[in-house]
């Protein structure tokens, strides 16, 4: 029996767990480690999910202390299990293994992909703020059109209570009340809540898939990070992102789904340089010549947007995108610049965490990551939105932030819609139903 490390991020690291290692005789899993999101180390994923090859539970450590773990627990293999990580960052943790004297492991999307009874349609990216969500609302408003009931289910954010977050459905802003929803999640239920939808999320994707096909026709997978698909895909839609080209290549595991992908879509030409799509448009065919590709805008729009003009604007976006994402701006920057208002830098004025993240992710310059992982950063978030001077908020997250966060200053929201520039997603799906 050989001793296992699953390296994640609370996600996919649970997933393959129950999906590869849990009951199975020949492995034995000594421990999690945990990176990429802050405060998910120190905890067990408990006992109840593990099986009974576990009743003590499976310790989730800090990645930071990976060699002193694989000492400890003599561990025989380590198996990489998160996402939007760039090639070379691959490597170099796999180099750290290999020095410990373990091997370094990743396992093909067939070991842990679940078969549903239903059409399943993925949506994944080849890097974070692709616009994965923006896409799976459009083909859940296409389907919705066609007569089609239709159950989303999202990529793990497990961030809290591991046992109560096993199965969770979202239908009501209540719901996300009732389970504790941190901004990173609500950013991705609540837009679905709004078109009147559910949403399914958790630890256990076998029986979240189970209870959400007894109330569908169709399954829409909305991939989290550049992560592989939990489902068999009967279509596998890849967003690419022409405001970083050159990433579809360069980061895991973006390039294998771009490898597998039915149709890729081409994301925010309308903001793009025309020579960005085109070496993207070309990259896409050299790895896989085969794919139908699909061109469309991200179209941004502010209610009121002409009071932006010449105002002083802090700019709040979406967390992970300007993160691990690596994005400089997001939404949010675009429609400030479009309307004539001027971003403010709110780093100097950043408080507890939020001044943390900063000095983690130097790029970031004249916009707010919106990070709120737990209580402590979200009060971080407000005091720091509070503490910077401007005229006002432009909140360019999915979510309306001042719905839950005392925000002393008036706020305006940038939404943000996918366009297709020659409709051709709709041919493309009619074809899996």
């Amino acid at each position: 029996m050989d001793n296992i490390i699953i390296m994640g991020a609370a996600g996919r690291d649970f997933h393959n767990f129950n999906t590869y290692f849990r009951d199975n005789p020949d492995y034995r899993v000594v421990a999690f480690t945990a990176n990429q999101i802050p405060g998910i180390e120190n905890r067990t994923y408990p006992s109840s999910l593990c099986g009974k090859m576990y009743p003590e539970g499976i310790p989730i450590l800090h990645e930071c202390n990976l060699s002193e773990i694989i000492e400890q627990y003599n561990v025989d293999q380590v198996v990489f299990s998160y996402s939007d990580i760039s090639h070379e960052d691959v490597m170099h943790k796999a180099s750290l293994v290999l020095s410990c004297g373990a091997d370094f492991r990743l396992l093909g999307p067939e070991n842990t992909m679940i078969a549903s009874s239903l059409p399943v349609i993925a949506v994944t990216g080849v890097r974070t703020g692709t616009g994965k969500s923006q896409t799976s609302k459009y083909i859940c408003q296409m389907l919705i059109a066609l007569g089609k009931k239709v159950s989303v289910i999202r990529h793990p954010m497990p961030y809290g209570d591991l046992e109560k977050q096993a199965v969770q459905k979202f239908s009501t802003y209540k719901d996300l009340r009732i389970h504790n929803c941190t901004i990173e999640e609500r950013e991705e239920y609540e837009p679905y809540i709004e078109l009147g939808m559910s949403v399914y999320a958790g630890i256990d994707y076998e029986k979240i898939l189970r209870k959400a096909e007894l109330e569908s026709d169709v399954i829409v997978w909305d991939g989290g990070n550049n992560d592989l698909p939990f489902y068999f895909p009967d279509l596998h839609i890849v967003v690419a992102d022409p405001h970083r080209p050159g990433d579809e290549q360069k980061f895991h595991p973006g390039e294998a789904n771009l490898r597998m992908a039915d149709a890729v879509i081409i994301n925010k030409v309308d903001s793009a340089a025309d020579g960005d799509v085109e070496a993207v448009r070309a990259s896409v065919l050299s790895l896989n010549p085969d794919v139908e590709l699909v061109l469309a805008n991200s179209i941004i729009s502010v209610e009121d947007g002409e009071v932006l003009r010449e105002k002083s604007v802090l700019v709040v976006e979406d967390g992970p995108t300007l993160t691990h994402g690596n994005m400089p701006y997001g939404a949010g920057f675009l429609a400030a610049k479009m309307y004539g208002g001027v971003p403010v830098d709110p780093r100097v004025y950043a408080t507890g965490s939020i001044a943390d993240t900063f000095q983690k992710w130097s790029h970031l310059e004249s916009v707010l990551p919106a990070m709120g992982y737990s209580e402590g950063q979200i009060n971080d978030l407000e005091k720091t939105i509070n503490n910077t001077p401007a005229d006002l908020v432009l909140i360019g997250t999915p979510i309306d932030l001042a719905r839950f966060i005392d925000i002393k200053k008036p706020t305006l929201r940038a939404r943000y819609v996918l366009q297709e520039v020659q409709p051709l997603l709709e041919d493309i799906v009619k074809r899996v139903l």
